[in-house]
C-alpha cells in the first residue's frame, strides 16, 4: 500500500525523509508508541510508521481544527468525502473561463471561512480545504488575525482535486493504525506518551531565517520565538520520561553564522545539520541547498 500525502504542504519533509529514517532510534522494535503534534500533511507518518514493525498505539495532533476535520473525514467517511470532492472538481473543470474559476475559488473559500459550515457540513468542509489546497497558492495554508484563510487563488488550469486512490489508501493506513486524531494543541501531546516505548517527532513552523520568509501565520495565534522556547520544555519533559524525541527546524546559520538561537535552545540534545533545497525568500529563483537541522535526545 503506497500511502502519500493528500496535500501539498509548504515546508513538507520529502527532501529530509532519507535523513530523518537514517536517524530515527535504533532499538525501533521495542517502540510500539508513535506520537507526532504537527501533524501537516503527514508525509512523515506515512513514511516513518513502516520503518516500526511494533507500532500499535499511533496519535497525531494540530491546533489547525480544519485540517483535522480533513483527517477524520479521511478515517470515518471516505466515499462520502470523495464524492463531494468529484462534484468540485467536476465544476471547477468545466469552467472555460479563468474568471470564472477565480471567482468560484473566492466563493468556496468563504464557505470555507463560515464557521457554520466546519459545525454543520463536516464532509463538505474538508472537501473544500483539499480544493482550495489545490487550487490555492503553492499549497499554502495560512490564516489571518481573525482566523480565516486567505491565501490567494493559483492560476493551475487542472490540478487534481480528487485523488480517489490516494484517499482511499490513507483511508486504510488510518484504519489500520487505528490512528487516534486529536484537535489539540502541541503540548498536550504529554498525555499520549508511554515510559520508554514512545517516539515523538516534532514538525513546528520553522523559524524564519530571512525577513520574506517568515511564516508564523498557520494559524492566528502565530508560532514566534517564544512558542520555539516553550516547545522545549515540552520535549525536557519528554526527555525526563525516558522517552525518544526528534525534532526538525530551519537553521538560523544559513543566513546569519553567529545566530545560534537552536544551539544554544538545544545544547543538552544531539544536534544535526542536514541538506535540503528550499526557497530561502520570496524570489523563486533564489532557491539552492541550505542547511536544516535535526535535534534528538539519543
Amino acid at each position: 500500500m503506497i500511502v502519500k500525502p493528500f496535500l501539498k504542504w509548504v515546508g513538507g519533509k520529502t527532501q529530509i525523509m532519507q535523513d530523518l529514517i537514517k536517524n530515527l532510534p535504533d532499538n525501533k522494535s521495542d517502540i510500539d508508541t508513535y506520537v507526532e503534534p504537527f501533524i501537516g500533511g503527514g508525509s512523515v507518518l506515512f513514511n516513518l510508521i513502516p520503518y516500526f514493525n511494533n507500532i500499535h498505539n499511533i496519535t497525531i495532533m494540530d491546533i489547525n481544527d480544519k485540517l483535522i476535520n480533513v483527517y477524520q473525514q479521511i478515517k470515518n467517511n471516505p466515499n462520502e468525502l470523495i464524492e463531494q470532492l468529484n462534484e468540485l472538481q467536476n465544476t471547477y473543470y468545466n469552467f472555460t473561463e479563468l474568471k470564472d474559476k477565480e471567482v468560484f475559488y473566492y466563493n468556496s473559500r468563504n464557505k470555507f471561512n463560515d464557521i457554520n459550515t466546519l459545525k454543520t457540513e463536516k464532509i463538505y468542509h474538508a472537501a473544500l480545504f483539499i480544493f482550495l489546497n489545490k487550487t490555492g497558492f503553492n499549497g499554502l495554508y495560512r490564516e489571518n488575525a481573525k482566523g480565516l484563510f486567505n491565501v490567494p487563488w493559483n492560476k493551475s488550469n487542472k490540478p487534481t482535486i480528487c485523488d480517489k486512490d490516494n484517499i482511499l489508501n490513507v483511508h486504510n493506513f488510518l484504519t489500520q493504525y487505528n490512528v487516534n486524531i486529536i484537535n489539540a494543541s502541541y503540548d498536550t501531546c504529554l498525555k499520549y506518551i508511554k515510559n520508554n516505548s514512545t517516539f515523538v517527532y516534532f514538525d513546528p513552523p520553522y523559524r524564519p531565517i530571512t525577513k520574506s520568509s517568515a511564516f508564523t501565520s498557520y494559524t492566528k495565534s502565530g508560532f514566534n520565538d517564544d512558542s520555539q522556547k516553550h516547545l522545549k520544555t515540552i520535549c525536557d519533559k519528554i526527555n525526563e520520561k525516558l522517552c525518544y524525541f526528534m525534532l526538525s527546524n530551519s537553521d538560523p546559520k544559513n543566513t546569519n553564522i553567529e545566530d545560534s538561537f537552536f544551539d544554544d535552545l538545544y545544547s543538552n540534545y544531539n544536534i544535526l545539520r542536514v541538506k535540503a533545497r528550499r526557497n530561502i525568500n520570496s524570489d523563486g529563483n533564489n532557491r539552492g541547498s541550505i542547511n536544516e537541522i535535526l535535534v534528538k535526545n539519543y
